[in-house]
This record gives C-alpha cells, structure tokens and sequence, in this order.
C-alpha cells in the first residue's frame, strides 16, 4: 500500500510492480488505474486519507488474496490531483488469470465503497466536499444504544 502526495506517476508505479513480480511465476499481472474526469466544471479532486484505517482494510485483503494464492497492491493519492491524471492504482498478482479477473473487480468495488478516503472537488482553486458522490463507511458513524 503506498500514500502518494499529488497525481500518481503511473509508469514509474506500474513498473516498479511489475518489476518487483514478474519473476515469481505468476500468470496474471492485473491493474487497473482510476483517472480524474474533466466533469461538472471541476479542476480536479483533492482527497485526505485516514492511514490506519486504510492500512488495516488493505492488510484483510492481503490476507483474502493470500487465501488465493495471489497478491493484491494499491496506491492513492492525498491532496490535489488534477483532472486527466490518476489517483488511484489497483493490482493483482495470481498464478491463474480467472483470480486475478475476479479479485480485482471485488477489490477495486470494495475499495470504492469501504476505503477511509474523503473526496472534495477543486473549483476556483477550493475544495469543495463532493458529498453526492461519497458513500458511508460500513461501521462508521454512531453507535446505537
């Protein structure tokens, strides 16, 4: 898991990967990188992340992926990125090509909906919360009585 700050420079990540796992004989190399948009009249987004918790939702995955004897990588962004460059790198790494497939969709979902990231807008060089496109966290917010 890697915290960046600003755009991510997706060759030298995806490189480095892919460099770090070719050699392990595995079939299936999967990433999958998420762009900012030029939509709704923003400049881009901008995004705080909540650490632990992030580490600790992407060490159940490791686990989940190991199960399978695959692998699973990630790297994000904190602060600004600009529209047309990317803040979000996903991969996989399995022995079979159907893993790979399977557990990356799973991921990159389960990502969308559970990782501790908050998203705001960048209009006229503020950061606006774009609460329209934030979900909850599963376990998040007050505790019943």
């Amino acid at each position: 898991m890697q915290v960046h700050n600003g755009a991510l420079e997706v060759e030298k990540i995806h490189n480095a990967w892919y460099n770090k796992y070719k050699n392990l004989n595995y079939g299936a190399f999967i990433t999958f990188v998420g762009i900012i948009r030029d939509e709704n009249e923003i400049d881009g987004l901008s995004f705080d992340v909540y650490e632990p918790i992030l580490k600790s939702w992407f060490n159940s995955w490791q686990e989940r992926a190991k199960k399978q004897n695959a692998i699973v990588f990630l790297a994000h962004s904190r602060g600004d990125v600009l529209n047309h460059t990317s803040s979000y790198i996903a991969g996989i790494c399995s022995p079979k090509r159907r893993v790979a497939l399977e557990l990356i969709d799973l991921f990159v979902e389960d990502f969308k909906k559970n990782a501790p990231i908050w998203k705001y807008d960048l209009k006229d060089k503020k950061r606006v919360y774009a609460k329209d496109r934030s979900q909850e966290i599963d376990g998040a917010g007050i505790l019943a009585w």
